[in-house]
């Protein structure tokens, strides 16, 4: 919004002097840039920083020492390991599939189509607890997907494959959701022009359809693992957890606090905060590079 000053006069015929009208402030087509600003950074401040301060400050009243033995001990190191290893596999393992729901849902017509689109949803609408009593059920080795995979000698539930199992069918969505929208507004014409050009279907895939996704397919994966990373009620009913072997970060956190160890519980998260943020930023930077060789 800017103020213009007063135009010079116009001089009429015979001498007169007569002041030009007075131009009227010119108004942003988007008022109530102050009050939204002020709100988003109240919002920001209350709901975000001021917790992740406190986050960030809680560990160090056991020192620097006390917070190095919290997240080099071996039952700490292991709880992260797990947490972040087996979430990132399932978020890549979640780009494949929901590429392939997304496709199907999106190039395809078929009975009940709508049926499937909505139960993509069953995920986030499913509480956590209920997610991972349904998981243990069927993988459980008394289960009916649990006892045809122990006939082939795997172990499903309680084992490293039971939490990978729930954190699939978590993040599962996330992937797809990112990626329909895209697809949907792809244009078509563009892989009718590389087919006419004698590329392949296989050819298309690869070469058209996949680079313009991958920001898409990136953005899914991001938050697919950022989900994972702090799922903890679908994952302690299947996971066992047994120390140094299925047992997640965020139980050891939920442990921590029952022992009245605050400040390890909140080593443990900042460690968790760290490496978390670490990992999105090469994401953003590698989605940020996709986009714009999509452009290029």
């Amino acid at each position: 919004m800017t103020d213009h000053v007063a135009a010079p006069p116009v001089i009429r015929s015979g001498g007169d002097i007569a002041p030009r009208p007075r131009r009227l402030k010119e108004h942003s087509i988007l008022p109530g840039f102050g009050l939204s600003l002020g709100i988003t950074l109240v919002y920001l401040a209350l709901i975000v920083i001021l917790p992740l301060a406190a986050l960030a400050l809680r560990p160090w009243e056991i020192g620097l020492d006390g917070v190095w033995r919290t997240l080099t001990d071996e039952r700490v190191a292991a709880a992260l390991k797990i947490s972040f290893g087996l979430s990132l596999l399932a978020a890549l393992t979640n780009a494949p599939l929901g590429l392939l729901i997304a496709w199907t849902l999106t190039r395809y017509e078929f009975p009940g189509r709508r049926i499937m689109d909505a139960l993509v949803d069953l995920p986030f609408a499913l509480p956590t607890a209920v997610a991972g009593i349904a998981l243990t059920a069927l993988y459980a080795p008394n289960g009916p997907l649990g006892a045809m995979a122990a006939k082939i000698g795997l172990k499903t539930a309680y084992s490293p494959l039971g939490i990978f199992i729930a954190l699939v069918f978590i993040g599962l969505p996330f992937v797809v959701r990112s990626i329909q929208p895209v697809l949907e507004d792809l244009d078509r014409g563009v892989e009718e022009a590389a087919q006419t050009l004698g590329a392949t279907d296989l050819q298309r895939i690869a070469y058209v359809v996949i680079p313009a996704l991958g920001p898409a397919i990136l953005s899914g994966v991001s938050l697919a693992f950022a989900r994972a990373v702090g799922e903890y009620g679908s994952v302690i009913f299947i996971a066992g957890n047994m120390p140094l072997k299925t047992e997640i970060a965020p139980l050891l956190i939920v442990i921590k606090l029952e022992q009245y160890d605050y400040a390890g519980a909140a080593a443990i998260g900042l460690a968790m905060l760290a490496i978390s943020f670490g990992a999105l930023v090469v994401m953003n930077v590698l989605q940020i590079a996709l986009a714009r060789r999509g452009r290029a």
